[in-house]
């Protein structure tokens, strides 16, 4: 499948701890000043921090919606609870917006029902997709370890279903019922006082040798680099990607985003993206391993479309 028109962009779900006002006025900037065409809203790794949103929700879909952006709302990840049970009942049968899945859980209470399914979901062939398109999914994101040969059979081999690739962010690797992020400050998860909210950008870890690990955000588990698929772009496009995800960090995510579209619009090359990207996000290394069939931490210094029989 070749796509005549440039992927959208989506941006992803705040998978960190932000208080409220940080929160809103992040969406209000990405309302106002960016080419992003989706936005995903919604708590997706703990549901102890739904209050510090609930208040500004309303308010950031109409600031969204006025902006001529789509809104989905976003379910968790991982459901260990009634209440969370129930948090996800009450959004599927009130919402009237899109729901994106991120969680098998939500997956019959949207059956029938039109629904995106998020990168947390593991989608790692063409016969799952499928399957879940039947049940009423009408995008996938792919999770972010997926290598670009098995993103591009995927398409080839679903092609009804749109597409999306994780191409900027820390990238989710695991959840958990228990929450390293407080145990390691001293805390239980019953009584965590929050303290992931003082890691925005998410908790370094580093391995006994001092070299960097991973990165703790709750109980969430995601990379210390940062996937950034900017020479990637054009090969993934051409294969017939729909959509290109961009998960938020602590950084300027309006330079981000319009550093992509610049770069899906041939306005910019890439290697002079990368570089801008750099300077934008420098707290943390750029990775695009996984894209290359390599571990998710390396970086190939340029994408090399070449290899993927494209000039």
């Amino acid at each position: 499948m070749h796509r005549t028109t440039s992927p959208s962009l989506t941006m992803g779900p705040v998978y960190y701890l932000w208080d409220g006002p940080k929160w809103r006025d992040f969406h209000f900037r990405i309302a106002d000043e960016t080419p992003v065409d989706r936005v995903v809203i919604g708590e997706t790794v703990c549901s102890k921090r739904q209050h510090f949103i609930e208040p500004h929700i309303a308010e950031v879909i109409e600031r969204l919606e006025t902006a001529g952006k789509t809104v989905v709302l976003s379910t968790l990840s991982l459901v260990t609870l009634e209440r969370e049970s129930r948090q996800i009942r009450d959004l599927v049968a009130d919402s009237e917006h899109a729901i994106e899945a991120n969680d098998l859980s939500a997956l019959g209470l949207l059956n029938g029902r039109p629904h995106s399914i998020g990168p947390l979901v593991n989608v790692y062939n063409a016969p799952t997709a499928r399957l879940l398109a039947d049940r009423g999914a009408t995008s996938i994101c792919l999770p972010p370890e997926l290598p670009f040969t098995s993103v591009e059979k995927i398409v080839a081999d679903a092609p009804t279903i749109a597409f999306e690739v994780f191409a900027f962010g820390r990238m989710p690797l695991a959840i958990s019922a228990r929450c390293a992020h407080a145990r390691s400050k001293g805390k239980i998860k019953d009584n965590c006082q929050f303290v992931c909210g003082e890691d925005p950008d998410g908790l370094p870890v580093k391995t006994l040798d001092r070299q960097s690990f991973l990165a703790l955000n709750g109980v969430q588990t995601v990379s210390h680099t940062c996937q950034a698929l900017l020479g990637e772009l054009a090969s993934l496009a051409a294969c017939g990607i729909s959509a290109i995800r961009l998960s938020p960090q602590d950084c300027d995510m309006v330079e981000v985003a319009k550093l992509y579209r610049a770069v899906l619009d041939n306005a910019l090359d890439a290697d002079e993206a990368i570089m801008l990207l750099r300077e934008i996000y420098p707290t943390a290394a750029l990775s695009n391993g996984f894209h290359h069939a390599r571990e998710g931490a390396a970086w190939a210094a340029r994408a090399r479309d070449t290899a993927h029989g494209r000039a």
